[in-house]
């Protein structure tokens, strides 16, 4: 994760970013307000990733596992394969895919059951 990357977002979508995260004389956007500087990604790591994991019962992760989770779930949740592989920042969707991306639980069940519904109705006709 690279917490040094300005937002290159058009006009509109700094104005309301500004909104609600008022930018610092630097020019970030949700800097560390006793800094001005961006947070590092062990802090971001360590203050909220690590309690948000382990009150949902993942315990501790780090970036390299939210990153596999955040694609899953992301192709889990029907988005579309080039915006992920652009949230993920990666250069090749093949790696979005054949790396980061898993299927989850529930889609690997839901897949299992309509081959054997399929199987079932060739059965009883």
């Amino acid at each position: 994760m690279d917490a040094t990357r300005r937002f290159s977002g058009g006009k509109a979508a700094s104005a309301q970013l500004r909104s609600v995260s008022p930018l610092n004389t630097e020019g970030w956007i949700f800097a560390n307000p006793d800094t001005g500087k961006p947070y590092w990604p062990g802090r971001i790591q360590e203050n909220w990733l690590v309690p948000v994991a382990e009150k949902v019962g993942l315990g501790r992760i780090g970036w390299h596992t939210f990153r596999h989770s955040h694609s899953s779930l992301l192709h889990a949740s029907g988005v579309d394969l080039k915006v992920q592989q652009e949230l993920l920042r990666h250069a090749d969707i093949r790696t979005t895919m054949n790396i980061y991306t898993h299927a989850v639980p529930a889609a690997l069940r839901e897949a299992n059951s309509k081959v054997v519904r399929l199987l079932l109705a060739v059965q009883v006709g």
